[in-house]
């Protein structure tokens, strides 16, 4: 019985880490795919985790250590609150600080920041970007307009890689 349950609790643990990584890859992409302002092209590229995920948190280091956006070098921030000075290039929002969402939105508004949400109905909300699961897939809704809003340019391959909201 105790190795059912140890194995169940392994089989979501390895869930979470798979769906994790393939976040971390869809933010690594991103980067590539979305043009920021020009005072956030010098120092480090900062994405910032607010909110209790530890396996993106884990996956975004890795990256950090390998990978770059362009010339900038990868700043992976775990974040305790949100400033208004703050300065992050991408800032994921986890499910479980949904309820602040509204705060944070007011809080980083015109600042050039990538706002990514994991919650049905966010980019109605000011997220630029929701990830969403279709047909047991990890996919992305994108609010352009949101974007616009936070002064990034958004590429056409990024808009025509989004999936519909419904």
């Amino acid at each position: 019985m105790g190795f059912l349950i140890f194995s169940a609790f392994q089989q979501r643990e390895d869930a979470a880490v798979m769906n994790a990584h393939q976040k971390a890859i869809f933010l690594y992409n991103f980067t590539k795919l979305i043009d920021w302002p020009a005072d956030y092209k010098s120092g480090n590229f900062v994405i910032g985790i607010y909110g209790s995920y530890i396996p993106l948190l884990n996956e975004l280091s890795k990256m950090a250590s390998t990978k770059t956006a362009g010339a900038q070098k990868f700043e992976i921030k775990e974040v305790g609150a949100i400033e208004a000075a703050a300065k992050y290039h991408i800032l994921f929002v986890s499910s479980d600080k949904m309820a602040q969402f509204a705060d944070i939105t007011s809080k980083l508004k015109g600042h050039g920041t990538l706002l990514v949400t994991e919650k049905e109905g966010m980019t109605k909300k000011g997220s630029a970007i929701n990830f969403v699961v279709v047909e047991n897939k990890i996919k992305f809704q994108l609010s352009k307009a949101n974007a616009e809003k936070q002064q990034l340019k958004v590429s056409r391959d990024l808009e025509a890689f989004a999936v519909k909201e419904e």
